[in-house]
């Protein structure tokens, strides 16, 4: 090994990928059991778990490959990227697959692959190379032109329909945004506009969405439909208490009264098994991770460098922050998973290679100067 390759292998930021091998690792421990079913001779396990760590091993292939080369490349495959991402979401309501009602997959064969994740990932790209290019906060013209080439992708998906990934394709822009900084009267006109014309949002909602939404507000008012999903994930949460019920024992989940506990709920199950105490380890554990990703993007030597890492910070915080929310009862049911912890390939792979990317930046950082 060269030396300047032995200077970038102690560049890495190993508590970064520490940090993720355990969220990963409790990840697949807890779909372990909520693919469990409590049965009258004992506890049936389903698969969940066992493809998910097939897709950890491919997700960790990915992440390496991300970290292997520099990623100043990247920026020229940006525009490509996104145009790609855009013909796919164009396919999907021609060639998609269809499943609980929502057309958001492309089957490929061997695999099935989700371009509204996808598009997380090259909209993270295109917005860090677009507003990487200049340190001076942006006008009016420069909001519009980036956010115009957000809402391409985010109404593409939230027709599909996923309401969660659209506006998560919006605030992660959103996020790199205010990282870049906005004129002060831009920013104050914002601040007006934005909450006067939010209530409009309401007369382009679906009728189920609109329903979720008064289901936040009030779950009992439809407590077997569009309230369901709140109610039981706020029993089995507080039914763990302090230190829980006990891994493989909670009752919501392995007696299904708990839906989508493998994917959007799975926190649920972690909080009913492992109570208060474990949920606030497993958000230490998140804190952690989330505030070294925000050391590698204040560490960069680059603006790009410190652009991509910051989106991959507020990719991250965002689907913590609407995930635990929905979970808790916090914010309306919207479908956003919890990184490293709820069942999902596509996002998987995209999580872990985001991370790659990270430690890629991390890695480099002794090879730029200071712009």
């Amino acid at each position: 090994m060269s030396p300047i390759d032995r200077r970038m292998f102690y560049h890495v930021n190993w508590r970064l990928a520490g940090l993720l091998a355990a969220l990963f690792a409790i990840g697949v421990l807890n779909l372990y059991s909520a693919s469990g079913v409590r049965l009258g001779e004992g506890v049936q396990v389903e698969n969940y778990y066992q493809k998910q760590l097939v897709w950890g091993a491919m997700g960790f292939v990915g992440m390496v490959t991300f970290m292997i080369f520099d990623y100043r490349r990247l920026h020229a495959a940006a525009w490509p990227l996104y145009v790609i991402t855009v013909l796919l979401l164009l396919a999907v309501p021609v060639v998609g697959k269809t499943v609980l009602g929502a057309r958001r997959w492309i089957d490929f064969g061997l695999f099935n692959l989700q371009p509204s994740e996808l598009a997380k990932f090259s909209m993270l790209l295109l917005g860090a190379r677009l507003l990487s290019i200049d340190s001076e906060k942006l006008n009016l013209r420069e909001l519009a032109m980036v956010l115009g080439l957000a809402l391409v992708p985010a109404l593409l998906i939230i027709k599909q329909p996923d309401l969660g990934s659209g506006l998560l394709v919006l605030m992660l822009l959103g996020g790199l945004v205010l990282f870049r900084g906005l004129q002060p009267w831009l920013f104050r006109t914002l601040c007006v506009l934005v909450p006067l014309l939010l209530p409009l949002g309401w007369f382009v909602l679906k009728d189920y969405q609109k329903r979720r939404i008064v289901s936040f507000l009030d779950p009992a008012t439809d407590p077997l439909g569009a309230g369901y999903h709140i109610l039981q994930s706020e029993i089995a949460v507080g039914s763990g208490r302090i230190f829980g019920k006990g891994f493989l024992e909670g009752t919501q989940s392995q007696l299904r009264f708990l839906p989508e506990k493998h994917t959007d709920f799975a926190v649920a199950v972690f909080g009913e098994e492992w109570g208060f105490f474990g949920m606030t380890v497993l958000l230490s554990l998140f804190c952690g991770f989330l505030y070294q990703i925000a050391v590698v993007a204040r560490d960069a030597k680059d603006p790009y460098g410190s652009y991509l890492a910051a989106g991959v910070f507020f990719y991250f915080f965002l689907q913590i922050l609407i995930n635990m929310g929905m979970v808790l009862g916090l914010m309306p049911v919207v479908g956003v998973p919890l990184p490293f912890v709820s069942y999902g390939g596509s996002a998987t792979m995209v999580n872990f290679c985001l991370v790659g990317l990270v430690l890629n930046v991390s890695m480099r950082r002794y090879l730029f100067k200071q712009n």
